[in-house]
Parts: C-alpha cells; sequence; structure tokens
C-alpha cells in the first residue's frame, strides 16, 4: 500500500533522526578545508554517493549547490538538504541530464560552490560519470576530489552501499588536490580517470 499523506512529513521525520544521529558523530577534517563560501570562487567538489550522509550534515547551513534527481526518492533528499540550507540544481544522467548540467555550468560561472555525486543516482558505483567533468570543462572551475571514512558504521544493501555512521563513529574528511579539466574529448577522458583515481585514494588510503 502506498502512504501518500506520509510523503510530506517524510523529509522532516528524516532531518530529524538524522540530525540525532550526526549530533553523536566526531568529525574530523584531515586537510585544511578549500571550500570557502564567500559567492566568489567557483569549486565543483565531487564525492562517491555512498558517502554524501556525513557531508551533508557537516557542511550544512553554506548555501552549497547540489545535484539532485529528478526520481521521487530524489525528491526526498532535496527536501532534506533544502531544509539544511543547500540549495538544489534538479537532474541526473537519466532524468534532465541537460537541464541538470546547465544548472551545474550557471552555478559555477556565478561563483558558487557545486557539490556532486559523479557516480549518482544510479551507479555503476564509484565510476565517474561524464556529467562533472563536462560541467567542470565548461564553467572553467577546478574539481576538488573529497574523500570520507568512517570508524563504525551500517552498509545499506544498495547499489552504492550507502554508508550511514553509527553513533560515535569518527568521520575522518579529506580533500584531494585541485584537478583542472583542459577542452577537448580527449582532456576529458585523463580528467575522469584522474578524478576516479584521487577519489578511490581518499577512501581507501594506504
Amino acid at each position: 500500500m502506498k502512504l501518500r499523506w506520509a510523503e510530506p512529513v517524510l523529509p522532516r521525520i528524516g532531518s530529524v533522526l538524522v540530525r540525532a544521529l550526526a549530533a553523536t558523530w566526531r568529525i574530523h577534517v584531515r586537510d585544511p578545508e578549500p571550500i570557502r563560501d564567500d559567492g566568489k570562487t567557483a569549486l565543483l567538489v565531487v564525492a562517491w554517493h555512498s558517502r554524501i550522509l556525513p557531508l551533508l550534515y557537516h557542511y550544512r547551513g553554506r548555501g552549497i549547490v547540489v545535484l539532485i534527481s529528478r526520481h521521487r526518492d530524489g525528491g526526498y533528499l532535496a527536501d532534506v538538504a533544502e531544509r539544511w540550507g543547500y540549495r538544489a540544481v534538479r537532474g541526473s544522467s537519466k532524468r534532465g541530464g541537460a537541464a541538470g548540467l546547465l544548472g551545474i555550468v550557471r552555478e559555477l560561472q556565478s561563483g558558487a560552490i557545486v557539490a556532486v555525486t559523479p557516480d549518482g543516482p544510479q551507479g555503476p558505483a564509484e565510476k565517474v560519470k561524464p556529467g562533472a567533468i563536462a560541467a567542470a570543462q565548461h564553467a572553467g572551475a577546478p574539481i576538488i576530489p573529497l574523500g570520507v571514512t568512517a570508524s563504525r558504521a551500517w552498509w545499506v544493501r544498495s547499489w552504492d552501499r550507502f554508508c550511514i555512521p553509527k553513533p560515535f563513529a569518527r568521520i575522518e574528511i579529506a580533500y584531494g588536490t585541485p584537478i583542472f579539466i583542459g577542452p577537448g574529448k580527449e582532456a576529458a577522458a585523463v580528467g575522469a580517470a584522474t578524478v576516479e583515481r584521487a577519489m578511490q585514494q581518499l577512501v581507501n588510503p594506504a
């Protein structure tokens, strides 16, 4: 049975529960944060879809722009993100892809910080798809790889093995060096491989 009447309250319930859980986390940023919400420094921040929960909590209230799927489940996430002070651009590789890409480029050109999951919304997991690379190329903005690890977590049986840190888990956030993508298809392919390698290293440090 579909409880349509419950849909409007789900984001509020979800955000309250996540806030209660996240308040117990011990978040540590390993490197100096390059994210400065001054409205002048455009950055495209990328993180794997499975690791977004602690990031959404940590960076709440900064007006960061996030790309969220037009699927109904994406609608729930958009509502939660907006409650936490994010601005949403709707679109994905399958639904509203062109609109989503155009929205990201416009935000970057205006000096915004934009965060995307380059393997979302349905994978394959931890594989960089072309959208983020194309947006960085068009806007001339650097890509900042972002990695998140948790000392203790639940791993959901989903396509990405979504990570939910357990109460009182230690969360490590680490940044890679900025990656600039030159023009052309060859530069895009090399850039995608470079970004993917950097992101893998951040979540699986040697």
